[in-house]
C-alpha cells in the first residue's frame, strides 16, 4: 500500500435505475426516485446496469438544481469511483507525498495552460519541468484495464501536447488513474478509440512517462494500492 486518500464528505447509499443524456441518473435512495448529477462524460461500459448499488454526495451549493452527484458503482463486489474530478486529486495527492520519486522537489500547479490545450498538472523543479495529464479508468475487462471507454479527440489532444513537451526537452506524463481493485494490468483501448491508441503508444515511443495507478475504493476513503503495468501490444 502506498498511502491512504480520505474523502471530507459523506456518501449516501441508492440503487441505479437509469441514465439521461450524459449528465443525469436515476436513482432510488431511501424509498424515493430522483435524478443525480454525473460528471462522466463517458460511456461508463460495463458499470450503468439498472440495480446496482450505487454512493452519492451531496453538493454543498445549494443553488445546484441537481444537489446530488453520483460517486461510486459497486461491480461484482467491487466499487469504482466514477467522479471525473478523482485522478487530478490523485495528481495532487501523489506530488504531496512525494511517491514519484522525480517529482520530489517541485513546485506544483493545477491545470496548467498550453497553446491552445491545458494540462492537469505542472511541476516546477530547479533543472526541470514536469507535465502531467491525469485520466479516470473506470473499464476493465478480464482484470485488463481499458482507456478510454468512448471516443475521445480531447484525449488525443493531450498525448500530442506531451509528445510535444517531451521534445522540447521538458519531461511529460500520462497518469492513468484505475479506481477499482480488480485490474491487474493497463492499456489503450484500441477496440475503442484506435486513433487515441495509436498516439497513446506513439507517446511511450517518445519517452513519456506512463503510470497506471490502482485504487482500492471504499465509501469513505481510496487506498493507493500500487502501480499496475503497462501491457504488452497483442
Amino acid at each position: 500500500m502506498l498511502a491512504v486518500f480520505s474523502l471530507k464528505f459523506s456518501l449516501q447509499k441508492g440503487i441505479f435505475l437509469a441514465r439521461e443524456k450524459r449528465f443525469r441518473v436515476k436513482v432510488r435512495a431511501q424509498g424515493k426516485e430522483f435524478w443525480i448529477y454525473t460528471n462522466n462524460t463517458g460511456s461508463m461500459r460495463g458499470l450503468l446496469e439498472p440495480g446496482r448499488t450505487i454512493w452519492f454526495s451531496k453538493s454543498a451549493n445549494k443553488k445546484r438544481k441537481l444537489p446530488y452527484t453520483l460517486e461510486l458503482i459497486e461491480v461484482n463486489g467491487v466499487l469504482v469511483s466514477v467522479n471525473t474530478a478523482l485522478p487530478n486529486q490523485m495528481l495532487q495527492f501523489l506530488w504531496e507525498k512525494s511517491l514519484i520519486p522525480f517529482w520530489k522537489n517541485t513546485h506544483f500547479q493545477a491545470e496548467k495552460s498550453i497553446e491552445q490545450s491545458r494540462l492537469d498538472g505542472f511541476l516546477l523543479g530547479q533543472e526541470k519541468k514536469i507535465w502531467v495529464e491525469a485520466k479516470n479508468v473506470t473499464l476493465v475487462e478480464n482484470n485488463i484495464a481499458y482507456f478510454p471507454d468512448a471516443k475521445t479527440k480531447r484525449g488525443v489532444k493531450h498525448l500530442q501536447d506531451l509528445i510535444a513537451l517531451g521534445q522540447k526537452g521538458d519531461l511529460a506524463c500520462a497518469l492513468y488513474v484505475v479506481p477499482r481493485e480488480d485490474a491487474r494490468g493497463f492499456l489503450p483501448a484500441d477496440f475503442i478509440d484506435p486513433d487515441y491508441a495509436y498516439w497513446f503508444w506513439q507517446a511511450v515511443k517518445k519517452g513519456v512517462k506512463v503510470f497506471c495507478l490502482r485504487l482500492k475504493v471504499r465509501p469513505q476513503e481510496f487506498i493507493l494500492d500500487r502501480f499496475i503495468p503497462l501491457l504488452k501490444r497483442g
